[in-house]
């Protein structure tokens, strides 16, 4: 079925249904970024294949809201569709109930699968279209099951045990905390529902999600008992073994809403960005509305998980490097050299890492953008946009892995040749941003939001800017964007807390041109004290080269060369005992003071 065909199935079950609009989030019951197959009905209805985006159908039309990453591919994959493109963020974008309530009028009925969405989304959405001339809600309504004729199913992909020695804190020791944590909170219980926080919580981990190693569950945590509701044919002996050793008791996953009747305390907690709106509809007890404290709780490390993140770090920056190199080669042999392409460029690195100790999988698509590519900022090739790299320009690179001791993530934009001066002007304001939050001292309890500024104030000054967050936590081999700490633009007051990993990647993309990125991965550790208190600072855990080439030396301040010079000096000697006589010739080169 083409997209057309599958809106017009899907609008004979509205008709019958006596709905007037259905809206599709990119979520799954968990609320994941990345989902099964199985949930992927925004991208089975509107052919968009993005992360993050809504599509909403009505029996007369369809849209699709996305953000700032996606517009250029949104608006490549929507061609020959029905829908029409909804930039978020840009003046004049309608929200989702302004344009419902314009293509259906008052008094409609608008319905979402209560299933996928969240307690928070559908709450402010059925406010929104109560405003918009009394539009009604309902939420017990999935129909893809009807339409999509070849559904995947859920996974049922064996769960495995993650070794205390990557943990650093047993099962029994985080639920402790927890169960402490949910007293503070006024909480007997909560449900937990993200699929991330579930895998930190009883350290398994498991293969449901691409390139996420994580399990299609819930976790009930009471005061006296925790219950994980999963597919039984995911444990193995060792795995149920391991969870009773923990005290841990599994129910059937469908029998999550039965549990949640059946829950005896007095109240239990539930992150309304996380729980789906069915399941809360189930709760007979007092809600305690707030965020889960699993999730500060994981976003600070344990000391051995440090240490196997800067493990993860070196072996990601020994492939990298192989991997440059061998791209160097193919710049100097521009009179026989090889084609390369996008798709190959991804290839390679990744059979690099593959060869690396306890190396398990990817941490997201590889993002391997040549020239106009670049500038779509989540750019995957595909063998129909693939195409062939020349010895001129620029390359962006976004890639990461899973190894088992922690997770990897780096941009590099490397120049394959020639460049032209404005490509050699953005390339330099993008790395003075991502100088400027390297070199941050910043007091304790300071947001993300209050240093991300540091990223975008040269880029600023020449009226340029980029729309997505300049950081992201990274989770200990698990989900590549962990949260709730960011650096971004928009007012995010978790704190930012010694023992965090986060991103640091600010870029610049000129449609149809070509695009500037630049990531390392960093620790937040304690810097001084002082009679102000404590402030903290930043390590760069990445070690890979930042290609000089396309610097503008005299835009770069002289700390910013001081702090570029040093950075080369450690990766040069802590990556040198690794390489053969050839990578430490190279990497000396691309590594030597401007």
């Amino acid at each position: 079925m083409t997209v057309n065909q599958r809106i017009e199935a899907l609008r004979e079950v509205m008709k019958r249904e006596h709905i007037a609009a259905f809206i599709f989030p990119s979520t799954d019951p968990h609320q994941g970024e990345y989902v099964p197959d199985h949930w992927k009905g925004r991208e089975f209805i509107s052919g968009f294949n993005g992360s993050a985006g809504t599509a909403v159908v009505t029996l007369t039309s369809a849209a699709l809201w996305t953000d700032s990453r996606y517009f250029i591919a949104a608006e490549d994959q929507l061609k020959g569709t029905e829908y029409q493109l909804m930039k978020l963020k840009v003046a004049g974008t309608p929200t989702i109930a302004e344009w419902i309530a314009g293509e259906c009028g008052a008094g409609a009925e608008v319905a979402v699968d209560g299933t996928v969405n969240s307690v928070c989304f559908v709450k402010e959405l059925i406010a929104d279209l109560r405003r918009q001339g009394g539009i009604t809600l309902r939420t017990n309504l999935d129909p893809l099951n009807q339409i999509w004729k070849d559904r995947p199913a859920i996974p049922e992909n064996p769960v495995e045990i993650y070794p205390l020695k990557y943990a650093g804190e047993s099962c029994r020791e985080k639920i402790s905390r927890i169960r402490k944590a949910l007293r503070d909170a006024h909480a007997d219980g909560m449900l937990m529902s993200a699929l991330d926080d579930i895998a930190w919580t009883l350290n398994l981990r498991g293969t449901d999600v691409h390139c996420n190693p994580v399990f299609v569950s819930y976790l009930l945590i009471s005061s006296n008992h925790v219950t994980l509701y999963i597919n039984k044919v995911k444990l193995m002996p060792e795995v149920e073994a391991y969870l009773k050793g923990e005290g841990v008791e599994v129910a059937l996953y469908e029998d999550v809403a039965k549990g949640l009747k059946d829950y005896f305390e007095y109240n239990i907690l539930l992150d309304p960005n996380e729980v789906n709106y069915t399941l809360y509809k189930q709760v007979t007890r007092e809600i305690v509305e707030a965020e889960s404290p699993v999730k500060r709780m994981k976003t600070v490390k344990t000391p051995t998980e440090i240490a196997g993140f800067k493990s993860a770090m070196l072996k990601d920056g020994i492939a990298m490097v192989k991997f440059l190199c061998w791209l160097d080669k193919w710049k100097e042999e521009s009179g026989k050299r090889n084609e390369i392409t996008e798709i190959s460029v991804d290839q390679k690195l990744t059979s690099l890492r593959a060869e690396q100790p306890l190396y398990r999988d990817i941490s997201f698509d590889t993002i391997a953008g040549y020239q106009a590519h670049g500038a779509i900022v989540h750019y995957e090739a595909t063998p129909e946009t693939d195409i062939s790299l020349k010895p001129e320009g620029f390359l962006l690179l976004d890639s990461g892995a899973q190894y088992l001791d922690g997770t990897t993530d780096i941009t590099r934009t490397i120049a394959l040749g020639p460049l032209t001066e404005e490509q050699k002007h953005i390339y330099t304001l993008v790395l003075k941003g991502h100088i400027q939050i390297e070199l941050c001292k910043f007091p304790a309890g300071a947001s993300g939001t209050q240093i991300d500024i540091l990223a975008r104030q040269a880029l600023w000054r020449e009226g340029l800017n980029y729309l997505h967050g300049t950081g992201h936590g990274v989770g200990t081999y698990l989900n590549v964007h962990e949260g709730p700490h960011q650096f971004r633009m928009e007012w995010k007051p978790a704190p930012l807390v010694a023992g965090m990993t986060i991103t640091d990647e600010p870029g610049i993309y000129l449609e149809g041109k070509f695009g500037v990125r630049i990531e390392n991965t960093l620790l937040i550790t304690p810097y001084k004290e002082t009679q102000f208190g404590q402030f903290l600072q930043f390590e760069s855990l990445t070690l890979c080269p930042i290609d000089t080439t396309p610097i503008v030396r005299e835009l770069l301040l002289d700390e910013e060369i001081a702090w570029l010079n040093q950075y080369h000096q450690h990766v040069l000697a802590t990556l040198s005992p690794h390489l053969n006589d050839e990578e430490i010739e190279w990497l000396k080169d691309a590594c030597k003071e401007i």
